[in-house]
């Protein structure tokens, strides 16, 4: 049986997606009367643009059941079964409108709610193609997927609050807060859901650098597999030290560096950075 491991575009893969053959459903991104589609027809420097020009965020939006009907019909034609991969379903409607899709194929899609978000969603999608080359069914894929959504450490710290603000996900009282003494919080995922963390003041270099010391100590087992460095255009010399000091301090066989795309760039702004992988306990 040929299994077929597709994701929405948030999955934040990067190279990766044509390497591994992954199927990708974009969701959508409005700027004002006109539509694009994330990895295919807008980049995140055109969300910064437009919200430099007009103060509000993009509006984001999720494909339809039809939309889904038809993906998932083009998919099949590349695979006897279909193993995919939404973000949270608490971030987006996507997953209720893809399992509603999915019901018109008989058993041969599968949908998950990755209950994260970005490359969180895309270590998933990733242990998936992994678990598939090592020949497994998709029972087994499926199963091992669903035990390991709960261990993925997607967290990431934000450089500004203004989106997140704008976005109606932290107060105007906090947003003062964090200018005024140069907070940086570190924001994660819960249950499938964004809740802040540890808040680190300071300017960034030395923020991620505690972020990634607390990472250490919280999750000193991990699938040392891959981490992603996951960043929304941030500055590079940000970026290098946070790899840096990634493999200082982890194990990991792979460290990888994506960008985050315009549905997660449009609710965190530039220069936000993650650190995400698989943990053990």
């Amino acid at each position: 049986m040929t299994i077929r491991i597709t994701s929405d575009s948030t999955c934040d893969l990067g190279h990766l997606v044509k390497e591994k053959d992954i199927g990708i459903l974009p969701l959508q991104v409005n700027l004002d009367a006109n539509a694009y589609f994330d990895g295919v027809d807008i980049t995140p420097q055109d969300i910064f643009k437009f919200v430099a020009e007009t103060n509000i965020l993009p509006k984001t939006s999720a494909p339809s059941i039809g939309d889904y009907e038809e993906f998932f019909k083009k998919q099949l034609e590349m695979g006897d079964v279909v193993l995919h991969f939404n973000i949270s379903a608490k971030s987006s409607g996507s997953h209720s409108f893809a399992k509603q899709a999915a019901e018109s194929f008989g058993g041969k899609v599968r949908v998950i709610d990755s209950m994260a978000l970005s490359s969180g969603q895309g270590l998933l999608v990733m242990k998936a193609v992994d678990l598939r080359e090592e020949g497994k069914s998709i029972d087994e894929i499926e199963e091992t997927i669903l035990a390991l959504r709960e261990k993925v450490n997607t967290s990431f710290v934000p450089d500004s609050l203004d989106y997140l603000y704008k976005g109606g996900r932290v107060s105007k009282m906090t947003l003062y807060g964090a200018n005024l003494l140069k907070i940086h919080p570190q924001i994660l995922m819960e249950k499938g859901q964004l809740v802040p963390g540890k808040k680190y003041r300071g300017k960034m270099m030395m923020c991620i650098k505690q972020y990634i010391d607390d990472l250490k100590e919280m999750y000193p087992k991990y699938d040392k597999t891959r981490c992603f460095v996951t960043h929304s255009t941030a500055d590079p010399e940000l970026v290098e030290f946070a790899k840096q000091k990634v493999q200082e301090l982890f194990d990991f066989n792979e460290v990888i560096e994506t960008v985050a795309g315009s549905i997660i760039t449009s609710h965190c702004g530039r220069n936000t950075l993650g650190v995400l992988f698989i943990c053990e306990d």
